[in-house]
């Protein structure tokens, strides 16, 4: 399949600006929402955990030597998100699967919400909901009931994510009040792009989802994204994480960097200064274009969704560049979102607003 034309390509990484064939654009797509990948004081404790252990660590965390930042680096993550433990592994994706895997391997169901992220699909092809979540909510919560008599008993995983950061949409989940208390289930999570930046200052979703004794929670995430970390992470329960943990799937899987975790163990005030600074960016940008009709987005996110595709190559004449393109797959529809990151000065955040006034006045 040929590279569709309006795809580019650099040769540095992106931050607040990229550089496209001699020409600066300013950068808001990616992921990179705390703005950790060029930020020199990350870096720099980066360089410290370089030096102390190397850029990777060549082994299994089973292994009969094991290094202890990786024990140091998930209990600072755990008690930070506010989960009973947590457990890291080498990208997010890993994370799904590994979470996934266990819970097919204990017999478990797959309900599937709307949209839910590929990196928790048993398999490579499964069968998503459509419509809306809250259709899916309603749905599940009458079905539920129905899978627990006699001969219908199924254990059953509700597959979901945090946030739809396609739409710049967080999910609510307190209908997790309402899964009848004879019906064990099993939540699981992804909550790859709100580790970071949603929650009481930026945990996560784990704190605001109901606890009920009969509701086995999993939440995984990738940490490349809000984190600047190169791995994923599976929080749960103690006896959850040990089955996962001692698995065949985990033991042959290589282990985040321990470089990075050492950053991140020592980076609290880095990462707190990060968060300020994007909601601020956020804050600024929503107060410009709130009224536009232009953008939908929730309160102190930093994703901006358009149903207007045509928002792209008008930003890009105007020297800013935004995401537009097919995800997840190469047949889906465009998906055109302005991202914010914490590198970006309220100068940037101006030009962007006025450049969406610009488009607004013309086409809205």
């Amino acid at each position: 399949m040929p590279t569709p034309t309006h795809f580019h390509q650099i040769a540095h990484l992106p931050g607040r600006s990229i550089d496209i064939e001699g020409q600066e654009y300013l950068y808001f797509s990616g992921t990179a929402y705390l703005g950790l990948p060029h930020n020199p004081a990350f870096q720099g404790l980066i360089q410290e955990g370089l030096h102390q252990y190397g850029s990777v660590y060549g082994s299994s965390r089973n292994g009969n030597l094991q290094l202890t930042i990786y024990q140091q680096a998930e209990q600072k993550l755990a008690s930070w998100a506010g989960a009973d433990a947590a457990l890291t592994l080498s990208s997010g994706m890993l994370a799904g699967q590994a979470a996934i895997r266990q819970l097919m391997l204990e017999g478990y169901e797959f309900r599937y919400s709307p949209d839910v992220h590929p990196a928790v699909w048993h398999l490579p092809q499964v069968d998503i909901a459509k419509g809306t979540f809250e259709h899916w909510i309603e749905t599940t919560l009458a079905i539920l009931p129905t899978t627990n008599r006699g001969a219908n008993r199924h254990q059953i995983a509700l597959v979901t994510n945090a946030v739809d950061a396609l739409r710049g949409k967080l999910y609510a989940f307190e209908w997790i009040k309402s899964i009848p208390e004879d019906r064990e289930v099993v939540l699981l999570v992804d909550d790859s792009h709100g580790l970071g930046v949603t929650g009481n200052g930026g945990r996560g979703v784990w704190e605001r989802i109901p606890k009920r004794k009969n509701v086995r929670l999993i939440v995984t995430a990738s940490l490349a994204k809000a984190m600047g970390l190169p791995g994923g992470v599976i929080f749960s329960d103690p006896a959850s994480l040990h089955r996962i943990r001692y698995s065949a799937y985990f033991g042959g899987c290589s282990p985040v960097a321990p470089d990075h975790l050492y950053a991140y163990v020592q980076a609290e005030t880095i990462y707190q200064d990060a968060y300020k600074r994007l909601q601020a960016n956020i804050r600024q940008f929503t107060d410009s274009i709130r009224g536009l009709n232009l953008l939908s987005f929730t309160d102190n996110y930093p994703v901006f969704y358009s149903e207007r595709d045509e928002l792209y190559p008008f930003l890009l004449e105007r020297g800013i560049f935004i995401y537009s393109f097919s995800y997840p797959k190469p047949t889906d529809k465009a998906n055109t979102r302005v991202v914010l990151s914490a590198w970006h000065t309220a100068e940037d955040i101006q030009k962007l607003s006025t450049a969406c006034h610009d488009f607004a006045a013309l086409y809205l």
